[in-house]
């Protein structure tokens, strides 16, 4: 049974489709909610692999949200531990952050869905193997990064060049959001500050995302599977399950 350890920004933004896959798994699972904790303080090194979801924050704005220096901490301990780490949209931008990589605003965002498609590297990876061609995947992001020295290049988008990288044996960036299902897209498409960042920043409205997410989430949450249990494959399964509660 392994223990992996969470971190939450917003209550929107929570592990979705990787939550009963680490349920199933009999992981234990402990959150730290820095949106309802800003001073934890936690200890990457009891877990044996750390999710950082994503958020509304921005790696540049450390005055703003001290809790994000933390975070880049435990980051910085689980890569010289070679902890296995999975960085969803925020916490892709603070992993090529810890990792010295320039993260800085995009000039027009990426929003609603748009197409991923494999580099040349891809199909001799572990996760991104099941990324064979383009397919639409769920984004909304404002920032981009450069690939980290030593990263590889896993998944790009004609807006993002750098959509996803791995670091070391263990250690992968995603932008996208392949986490999400449907439920979650609906709740995102339903609540005023996405509402009013995808009417600021967004080239899809609304109801154009809404109605095309049922044709596309299918294939999205494929992938996802796909990825993420390549990713806690190492970590073993164990039928008795727990989580632990948020602090």
């Amino acid at each position: 049974m392994a223990k992996v350890l969470v971190f939450q920004h917003v209550a929107a933004e929570p592990l979705g489709i990787l939550d009963p896959m680490l349920r199933d798994r009999g992981h234990r699972i402990r959150y730290v909610n820095f949106h309802r904790d800003p001073g934890a303080e936690p200890d990457v090194t009891r877990y044996d692999a750390l999710i950082v979801l994503g958020g509304p924050q921005m790696p540049d704005q450390l005055a703003r949200h001290p809790h994000l220096a933390v975070e880049m901490r435990c980051i910085e301990q689980a890569l010289e531990r070679e902890i296995p780490l999975l960085g969803i949209c925020l916490g892709a931008q603070l992993l090529a952050h810890a990792l010295s990589a320039r993260v800085r605003p995009m000039t027009s965002w990426e929003m609603g869905w748009h197409d991923i498609e494999p580099t040349h590297f891809s199909a001799a990876d572990s996760l991104f193997c099941a990324l064979v061609e383009p397919q639409p995947a769920f984004h909304w992001h404002g920032y981009t990064f450069d690939l980290p020295q030593g990263a590889v290049h896993l998944a790009r988008s004609a807006k993002c060049e750098n959509q996803a990288f791995r670091f070391g044996p263990s250690a992968y960036g995603l932008q996208c959001h392949l986490e999400l299902d449907e439920r979650l897209i609906n709740r995102w498409l339903s609540l005023p500050s996405y509402i009013d960042d995808l009417a600021a920043h967004g080239d899809q409205g609304t109801e154009t995302i809404r109605a095309a997410t049922p044709g596309l989430i299918g294939p999205s949450t494929t992938l996802g599977r796909a990825l993420f249990g390549q990713f806690l494959r190492p970590l073993g399964t164990r039928k008795s399950r727990h989580v632990l509660p948020s602090r």
